[in-house]
């Protein structure tokens, strides 16, 4: 029979009506793939290839991406001709949600700049927290093997596990935590959360470099939906920009806003610039934000979006995740660093298409 790399059992499903059989893996127990084709990749012929193999080559430095393509990434730094060695040793499966539609969402991220400073003063009075001493973080995957990749947080009260703090309470109560830095905004704090990771740039000139490093275990809201929920924006009008813009026309009602989320982000300073959570540097349009439930961190896609503003169709690895990211076909693209990629990346809503290329099979 067929295989693929060591780790990955291929199932064929044929389900109700479906044209085409879904074809699943043991790693993707939940991810529906169809058999495609490189021909099938919208604007697969314009690609870059070069830089695409480059991509992946990159994450090939870390040990989940070569688990799943083993020795194609040793092979791949030698290639001679990139287009040959993707459509030679790679196979694209197209990925379905659950009730079979084909188009996701894709958003964007960047790496945001905020001012900052080591001490607390005015205007800097904002922590932005390492993850607190008092913070617990119990696997139960050991014990409940169906439960791996997901992971309880909390805290000791007495001989009890409670919840952590939210994030209204961590404003009313010192968290014992590191503080890396002060800022100077609220809202500006908020957005780095959002986005993971970024930059900071003290008030004697130098920066520094801070990523996620935890969270509080409280579910992702959003403040998006919530301002659309209470009517004060339009559905079709929420973004990065808008959601700012409103908050900084409503002082007052700013942490009724943000306290709606209740999730919150730990960071540990970084020697380098933005990384995910497979630990490479993010590159600008080649790295995306994957939920890992559906799509395992490491892997090599293929995506295709559309809108009026943007047109993406790329080789793309799945190097990060994120608290918004739910679903098989979902993604967000890093945009980089800089206004461009935060307007880009704050206005980014499109419909997506998401195909995997894992080995080709080989007998």
């Amino acid at each position: 029979m067929k295989h693929f790399a060591p780790y990955l059992t291929l199932f064929l499903l044929f389900a109700g009506c479906s044209k085409e059989p879904h074809v699943t893996f043991s790693n993707m127990p939940h991810t529906h793939l169809i058999k495609s084709d490189f021909s099938e990749l919208p604007n697969w012929s314009q690609e870059d290839y070069v830089n695409a193999l480059e991509s992946f080559v990159r994450s090939c430095n870390t040990a989940k991406t070569r688990e799943i393509y083993a020795d194609l990434c040793i092979k791949a730094s030698d290639a001679v001709d990139a287009e040959i060695f993707l459509t030679t040793h790679f196979s694209p499966y197209k990925i379905n949600s659950l009730n079979d539609s084909q188009d996701g969402l894709l958003t964007g991220y960047y790496e945001p700049q905020i001012k900052g400073s080591l001490t607390k003063k005015e205007p800097y009075v904002y922590p932005v927290y390492a993850t607190p001493k008092d913070l617990l973080v119990v696997d139960l995957s050991e014990q409940y093997p169906e439960l791996k990749g997901y992971r309880l947080r909390g805290r000791m009260v007495g001989n009890r596990v409670v919840p952590y703090y939210d994030r209204e309470d961590a404003n009313i109560t010192p968290l014992e935590s590191e503080i890396l830095c002060y800022t100077d905004s609220k809202i500006d704090l908020f957005f780095l959360e959002v986005q993971g990771s970024g930059r900071v740039t003290l008030d004697d000139g130098s920066t520094i470099f801070v990523g996620y490093d935890n969270q509080n275990g409280h579910r992702y809201s959003s403040i998006g939906k919530y301002l659309v929920s209470i009517g004060e924006i339009a559905l079709e009008d929420v973004s990065l920009q808008s959601i700012k813009a409103w908050l900084e026309k409503n002082p007052s009602r700013i942490d009724e806003v943000l306290n709606y989320n209740k999730s919150m982000v730990f960071f540990r300073q970084k020697a380098k610039p933005a990384s995910g959570s497979l630990g490479v540097v993010l590159t600008p349009k080649r790295s995306i934000a994957v939920d890992r439930r559906y799509i395992p961190l490491g892997s090599m896609l293929y995506l295709s979006a559309k809108t009026e503003a943007v047109d993406f169709n790329h080789v793309v690895m799945a190097e990060d995740t994120g608290g918004a990211i739910k679903g098989s076909v979902r993604a967000d693209i890093f945009m980089g660093y800089g206004e461009e990629a935060k307007k880009i990346a704050g206005e980014l809503k499109a419909p997506l298409k998401l195909w995997i290329l894992l080995p080709k099979e080989s007998s």
